[in-house]
């Protein structure tokens, strides 16, 4: 790929920047949209559990798969299929007539999020082949994904007050629309040295194990957990884990590189991933009902009580990336698990009549999580590795955030069942939310030690070997 400008690069990353905005904040902005989507769709509560993991569960199933097959055809060509896949499904998702719609156009939006996320990823890199600069471009890439989660419900709830709660999906066309533009005239093409080769059974049993997992989780409340369904469910998700094991292990190019996992920070960091974004994803779905349907506040308030999160993410994502840069991930994973085990503990405390200074006190936690949690799980995932896994690593650490997002939902949909949000099933999700907390504490300690320094330098002369 021929030297760029660097107004062409900072281009480029704004470009990029765009897609991972809107592909990111479509989890979150759909929150504050719940409410009106259930009284306009007559939608039940595992409906909207749905809204939300059908997008979740097609992008942390298909990530890893996206990846490859950009660097095999072309980033660009695969980037430009996903905008226009992305904008399709949001244009349906606006004229959804009931939920069944709804949960596809989602689902389709979601493929066309696989195609932007790990791709844009991957421009950026090689867009700046200058390490220095490289670090700061992918820093300020990272830090887009937890602002644009955290601003989310704000606009969203914008948007459902103005023009309704279909407004949420419409107002992605026309910045897709952009960005197809932009890209095409702007980001040149680019593809990998060696392409890793498709694994098509390793995806069918990626897919088969979370597919199986979360419609268990969501839908035993209607059928209960002794039911045949859930049962055979839960059955598959075990058998579809072994024989991804088993069969992943003998693969040379496999589409989950289980050597990577000798390396006690990398699988600290997926397994990170997954508490932290089931933590947040949990806060995110609760708090939003909680707010509209027990505090009655409308759509854009609800959204405006979440900025004190918007705000924190703002300004502690660069201070966390720069206290990582220099003094590694461990203060930054501390603070952030600290802080998720005592928002859920604080939130627990909660009730219909809380005086709203104290509710958005305890969002602040939250804002302090989101924003010191994202730069050292990216840090701590790819640490040690060499190049050549590195991007690797950060899609599988991406892919365990989709996938914490997604059970976060399910499993607090299904604890909350179809009664009064804010109850004591409620409550079960913030000690659910303090678990979780406690758990990325734990790992944060585990992780940043001496001992898992080494095994990241044994797990990567493995591949130094091998390359």
């Amino acid at each position: 790929m021929p030297e760029l400008s660097r107004r062409r690069r900072l281009l480029v990353l704004a470009i990029c920047c765009a897609s991972i905005v809107v592909v990111v904040m479509d989890i979150s902005i759909v929150n504050v949209a719940l409410p009106d989507m259930r009284r306009d769709l007559d939608a039940t509560v595992s409906g909207l559990q749905w809204t939300v993991d059908a997008y979740t569960l097609v992008l942390a199933g298909f990530l890893l798969v996206a990846g490859s097959a950009a660097d095999r055809f072309g980033r660009r060509r695969v980037f430009r299929i996903g905008l226009v896949t992305f904008g399709l499904g949001s244009l349906l998702c606006g004229l959804a007539p009931d939920i069944g719609w709804l949960v596809a156009a989602r689902a389709l939006q979601a493929v066309g999020g696989t195609m932007l996320n790990p791709v844009a990823m991957a421009i950026v890199a090689t867009t700046f082949p200058e390490p220095a600069e490289r670090a700061r471009a992918i820093g300020m890439f990272g830090s887009m994904s937890g602002l644009a989660l955290a601003l989310g419900p704000i606009l969203g709830g914008a948007l459902v007050d103005g023009l309704g709660w279909r407004a949420v999906f419409w107002v992605n066309v026309p910045i897709v629309a952009a960005a197809l533009v932009c890209t095409t005239l702007f980001v040149p093409e680019s593809r990998a040295a060696r392409a890793r080769r498709f694994d098509p059974v390793g995806q069918v049993l990626v897919v088969l194990v979370l597919g199986s997992l979360v419609y268990a989780i969501i839908e035993s409340t209607a059928l209960g957990w002794t039911s045949p369904v859930i049962l055979g469910l839960l059955a598959v998700a075990a058998l579809g884990t072994l024989g991804l094991l088993g069969y992943e292990a003998r693969r040379a190019d496999p589409l989950l590189e289980l050597r990577l996992f000798r390396s006690v920070p990398f699988s600290s960091a997926i397994l990170m991933a997954l508490l932290a974004l089931c933590g947040f994803a949990a806060f995110l779905f609760v708090t939003t009902l909680y707010l509209q349907n027990v505090r009655g506040m409308s759509a854009l308030t609800a959204g405006l009580c979440l900025l004190p999160v918007g705000v924190l993410v703002l300004v502690l994502s660069p201070l966390t990336g720069r206290v990582v840069g220099r003094h590694g991930p461990r203060v930054p994973l501390v603070v952030a698990g600290t802080a998720l085990a005592l928002g859920g503990g604080a939130s627990a405390l909660l009730g219909p009549d809380t005086p709203l200074p104290a509710v958005l006190a305890v969002y602040l936690l939250f804002g302090v999580f989101l924003g010191t949690v994202n730069p050292p799980i990216t840090n701590t995932a790819v640490s040690g590795m060499p190049g050549s896994m590195a991007g690797l690593a950060a899609s599988v650490a991406s892919a365990g955030r989709q996938t914490g997002t997604t059970l976060g939902v399910a499993i607090a949909g299904t604890i909350l069942g179809s009664g009064p949000v804010f109850t004591d099933s409620a409550r079960g999700v913030w000690w659910l939310v303090l678990a979780l907390g406690a758990g990325v504490l734990v790992l944060a300690l585990v992780s940043t030690g001496r001992r898992a320094a080494g095994t990241a330098g044994r797990a990567a002369a493995v591949f130094d070997r091998i390359g």
